[in-house]
Formats: structure tokens, sequence, C-alpha cells
């Protein structure tokens, strides 16, 4: 039986990035397909109960900068605290994966090079130009996947992101495994074992 994940993610959250490359590994240990979906949490949160973080108190977004520090030590990747281009419009980012995912490519790849590119390297996700050269520096054709995602105008977005509240979504990253949910990277050790089980 074919192993899936499903993968719900916000392009610029720093603990899908974190996690990121720690499901690859999970999946390839286990022989496991990530089918990922870029969604709305602008939607998603309001549905939700969550707040986006500009709204939530200054307690929470102290306490977020602690573990932000505390996990990057951990995992001793690159992680800038203060982004430059952070929050940016992620919707033709998002358009792009999910045009990537549909046309079989690796949309999964790309993901993580938007994720890098926010939180490790200071670029602006919202431009067209830097998506461009992200696609590109995978050896993807960035052009024909602006190009889907601006013809779909954020429909299939929305569609993903419709689906991930019909399946209880409500934080990034969530991952799905056989109707079972994992929400946050910290519950990845969970995931693991119940991919390997």
């Amino acid at each position: 039986m074919t192993k899936t994940i499903d993968y719900f993610v916000s392009l610029q959250s720093p603990w899908t990035y974190l996690g990121h490359q720690r499901l690859l590994d999970i999946a390839s240990r286990h022989g496991a397909d990530i089918r990922i979906a870029p969604v709305n949490f602008g939607t998603i949160f309001p549905k939700t109960g969550g707040l986006p973080l500009p709204k939530r108190a200054p307690e929470r977004q102290k306490y977020r900068m602690m573990e932000l520090r505390r996990w990057r030590s951990f995992l001793d990747v690159p992680l800038n605290f203060s982004p430059a281009h952070f929050p940016a419009d992620e919707a033709l980012a998002a358009g792009m994966v999910g045009a990537a995912r549909d046309a079989g490519l690796d949309a999964v790849g790309l993901a993580g090079a938007v994720l890098r590119a926010v939180w490790a390297e200071e670029k602006n996700i919202g431009e067209r130009d830097t998506l461009l050269a992200v696609a590109d520096g995978l050896g993807l054709d960035g052009s024909t996947l602006v190009s889907a995602a601006e013809a779909d105008a954020g429909a299939t977005w929305q569609r993903d992101t419709e689906a991930a509240l019909e399946r209880g979504v409500f934080g990034a990253p969530t991952y799905i495994y056989r109707d079972e949910l994992f929400w946050g990277q910290d519950r990845l050790d969970f995931l693991d074992r119940a991919v390997g089980g």
C-alpha cells in the first residue's frame, strides 16, 4: 500500500521551514509520498480560532521568539529571526507550488526553496522576479509556473484551503497520515512513528 503524507503549509511559516527537511527525511526513510498543499491561513485562522502574528498577545510573541531560538540552535539551521521581507504576499508562490504539484513536478522542493528564501536568504517571495529565480534555480521552468499561477488567479489556493478546513487543519505546518492529524514541526516524531508503523 502506498504511504502518503498530506502536507498543508504556509510558505512563510518559520515552523514549516524548520520542519521541512525533517519531513523529507521521514518520507524517504519510510518510502512515503508527500502531497503538498499551500493554504491560506488568512482564511483559516478566523474560522478556527487562530490569530495572525501581529494580533497575538505580547507574551505569546515573546515566547515565539524564544522557541525559534531554541529550535534554530537544536536543529542547527540558518534562520533569521526578523527577516527583511516578512510577512510577504505568498499568493503567487502558493500558486506556483500548486501548479508544480499538479504538473507532477517537484512541488515539495520548490516549497522548501521558497521557505529558505524567506528565512535564510532575505528574499522577498512576494516579488515575481524572486520566485522566477527560485524556481529556475531548481531546474524548473519558472516562467511557465508563474504563468500558470497567474492564470489560475488563486483558485487552486482557495480549493486547497477549503479542503484543509474540511480536514480539520488550523495551523502550519500540518501533516495528515491516514486521517490522523499532526500539527506543528514538533510533532514530527509522532508522524515518523505512524508512517513507520
